[in-house]
């Protein structure tokens, strides 16, 4: 059972499933310099970077994912809301609105469904998230837990590979 930090205490996140992680987009990118590192961390690139980074993740752990990124005051480029064909569901807030709330208002909404786990560095958020019956983790931890998820993925799948090219060496 992974195990995420409240306050010094351990919350355990394995006792029911998560059925959606919701990503506060800036937190996390601001968090990871090493994601696009030649790019400002609200630009374009470096969303598009993040976004494919957990849409590997959710293909890994079966888990959807919700990045939330602050749309009030984003440069007119910004695109609107959109789901990528098999990949996470991307959301901006509107002018006036902060990611917090929309990641607070659905994991309320969510609760009769299951946990929902909010990825965020802002120790306020994770609170009230938590306050509301689900589980947050900091970026610190979910960079690693999708690390150790995409590489558990793609340790079996170099195995089956292996396999699979043994079996068709011996012809069946």
């Amino acid at each position: 059972t992974k195990l995420l930090a409240k306050r010094g205490r351990s919350r355990s996140i394995g006792r029911m499933g998560i059925v959606r992680i919701l990503v506060d987009g800036y937190s996390l990118l601001h968090y990871w310099k090493e994601l696009a590192p030649t790019k400002p961390r609200h630009s374009f690139h470096a969303r598009d970077a993040l976004v494919a980074s957990l849409t590997q993740y959710q293909d890994s752990s079966g888990t959807p994912v919700t990045v939330v990124f602050d749309g009030g005051g984003a440069p007119p480029d910004t695109p609107k809301n959109e789901t990528a064909k098999g990949g996470i569901e991307v959301l901006f807030s509107k002018k006036g609105q902060t990611a917090d709330q929309i990641i607070e208002r659905v994991a309320h909404l969510m609760k009769p469904y299951g946990e929902v786990m909010a990825v965020t560095n802002d120790f306020a958020e994770r609170e009230t998230v938590i306050s509301l019956g689900s589980v947050a983790c900091s970026c610190e931890n979910f960079i690693q837990m999708m690390d150790d998820t995409v590489g558990d993925m793609q340790g079996d799948m170099a195995a089956y590979n292996k396999r699979e090219h043994k079996r068709f060496k011996r012809g069946g």
